[in-house]
């Protein structure tokens, strides 16, 4: 069985109009809520895993306090600039291209894609509109390859999510 857990970004800066869209760095909220986050997947997550991440800046520093709260050191996060403004079908290929000695990928990202290519790989509703940020998406496969994956063959394990956090 393959499990891929989809994490959208935390939330974002806006503060900087300058800045192009992929160096936004997070915002306060965002800094607080990844580590939480990492701390509720990390309790349904069993060693080994492997991460990657979007190159953007929001994405690769959320995958970095998410590796950090592991205790993965940060130079074991691959970045994977197919993941920045992907489609569902550029996901879709980078999944089938994945390592099958992985059997559990933390991949960080962005919507649209995430949202998209969820919906491609469930069959069924989603718990979600839209994953929100910092949003935590565990599907499960069972193909043993992960080039075996396609669109359906996915189920939902777990969704979690920052306002699920009290206060």
């Amino acid at each position: 069985m393959k499990r891929l857990i989809l994490i959208r970004h935390a939330k974002s800066s806006w503060d900087y109009p300058m800045l192009a869209d992929f160096d936004r760095p997070l915002n306060p909220r965002g800094r607080r809520d990844a580590p939480i986050m990492a701390q509720r997947l990390q309790s349904l997550l069993s060693p080994p895993f492997r991460i990657i991440a979007s190159p953007a800046m929001r994405a690769l520093t959320t995958a970095q306090l998410f590796a950090e709260t592991f205790e993965i050191a940060e130079a074991q996060i691959l970045i994977e600039p197919r993941i920045y403004d992907a489609t569902p079908g550029t996901l879709l290929h980078l999944i089938n291209t994945l390592d099958d000695r992985n059997d559990q990928v933390l991949m960080f990202g962005h919507n649209p894609g995430f949202t998209d290519v969820a919906r491609v790989l469930v069959d069924g509703p989603l718990p979600f509109i839209e994953l929100p940020t910092c949003g935590v998406l565990m599907l499960g496969f069972e193909e043993d390859r992960w080039q075996d994956i396609v669109p359906g063959s996915g189920e939902v394990l777990d969704f979690r999510y920052p306002k699920e956090i009290p206060g």
